[in-house]
């Protein structure tokens, strides 16, 4: 039971301050009724809210369990305080269970279901609390919760593919790297006492005194503070690009060689299907355009769609704007137009979205089996540039002695 912090005044007039145990607010107001205090301000405690872990995000996974569970407890009949009473003591997440404890505390004492969510923005996103309040309006809340838990599993989904696609590559890259170091660092030192006479006769080949200067730099104070000097910079880079360069960073990752038509899609694939999720379920297009253009995660793309909602407010149709933005392929824009003419935007939607996905995953396999041979033979050049660095003074000193 979390702990409620409380300014109240007391029947004699004097004021008094201190915690309270409660569910909910409202539980703790009239605890504080009973003892005769007359409440002032209730908040719940700062150690409460910090570790509830209110600032903690939540995994889409469990999100979409929570929508799912909580579309089938309303469907079977079973009132919305007690559906949120039962899934708070069945979540094994802390941040989710404290989150539904102040959510079901503040429909308890009459705020919306939707207005409740919308006071935990990195659980819940604005897709799915604008979505649970045209539900609520609507009359359709299960249909539309089991809606989000559907969208929900496929981005997850989506991100795992992604994600699984990408390790193996990037072991090889990290396999790599370390391995090259620990032959430069400590492999190759071990070989110049071997390779002093022909330092001194001056007939060390380019590549092994190359070698052997490099790996000299490494061991150095100055190349420690090289390398040290690259990770702080790109932390630094890293940084940047997620403040002040983001909008520089997302205009170059739908623009670089090879990826860049992946990123441009799994961005549009996931404004389309929020999009048409949103107009099926009754939301205004002006409405549904200004939540869904933040999906795309790429702030490009977010101030193209942005521009093109302007425009639809001025009685344009939608695919116009988007055809002008030079980011929408024209595949696309067709499709759009033909379902606004057609009167079936919000399900066209839906099915360029499955395209975009469909067409992502096949280019996404075909860079992955183009990548994995690539990286292989860059570590195998590395490799053979070392051991060649190395074998050939000893093929010199075996002529010298022949």
């Amino acid at each position: 039971m979390p702990d409620f912090t409380y300014e109240a005044f007391a029947r004699t007039g004097t004021k008094a301050v201190g915690t309270i145990a409660a569910n909910t607010e409202r539980e703790a107001a009239l605890a504080l009724d009973a003892k005769g205090l007359y409440p002032l301000k209730i908040a719940l405690a700062k150690t409460q809210a910090a570790g509830g872990g209110f600032g903690r995000r939540v995994k889409g996974r469990h999100l979409a369990t929570l929508y799912s569970q909580l579309a089938d407890l309303l469907h079977t009949g079973v009132p919305l305080l007690r559906s949120l009473e039962l899934l708070e003591r069945q979540s094994s997440n802390p941040t989710l269970q404290a989150v539904l404890r102040d959510v079901r505390g503040k429909v308890a004492d009459g705020t919306g279901l939707a207005q409740a969510m919308a006071q935990h923005p990195k659980v819940f996103d604005e897709l799915g609390v604008s979505m649970v309040r045209a539900g609520q309006e609507g009359g359709f809340l299960e249909d539309v919760l089991k809606r989000i838990a559907g969208f929900v599993e496929h981005q997850e989904d989506m991100k795992a593919k992604v994600v699984g696609a990408l390790a193996y590559p990037v072991f090889l890259a990290l396999a790599g790297f370390l391995v090259l170091n620990i032959l430069v660092i400590f492999f190759v030192p071990k070989f110049e006492p071997v390779f002093a006479k022909l330092r001194e006769q001056d007939k060390l080949p380019t590549l092994t005194m190359y070698l052997m200067g490099f790996s000299h730099f490494l061991q150095s104070a100055t190349g420690i503070a090289a390398v040290a000097a690259g990770v702080v910079s790109l932390v630094l880079f890293v940084r940047w690009t997620r403040r002040g360069g983001r909008v520089w960073a997302d205009r170059m990752r739908i623009k670089m060689p090879l990826f860049g038509g992946i990123f441009l899609n799994l961005g549009l694939a996931r404004f389309t299907r929020i999009l048409g999720t949103m107009l099926h379920n009754g939301i205004p297009i002006l409405r549904a355009l200004s939540i869904a253009k933040d999906s795309t995660g790429n702030r490009v793309l977010t101030a193209a769609i942005e521009k093109s909602a302007e425009n639809v407010t001025a009685g344009q149709k939608l695919a116009d704007p988007l055809r002008k933005s030079g980011y929408f392929p024209p595949d696309v824009v067709e499709m759009i137009a033909i379902a606004e003419e057609s009167n079936s935007l919000e399900k066209v939607l839906v099915d360029v979205a499955d395209g975009l996905e469909k067409r992502t995953a096949r280019q996404l396999e075909l860079m992955v089996k183009l990548l994995e041979p690539i990286m292989l033979l860059v570590m195998a050049g590395v490799t053979l540039m070392v051991v060649a660095g190395l074998l050939l003074p000893v093929f010199k000193m075996g002529e010298a002695v022949g």
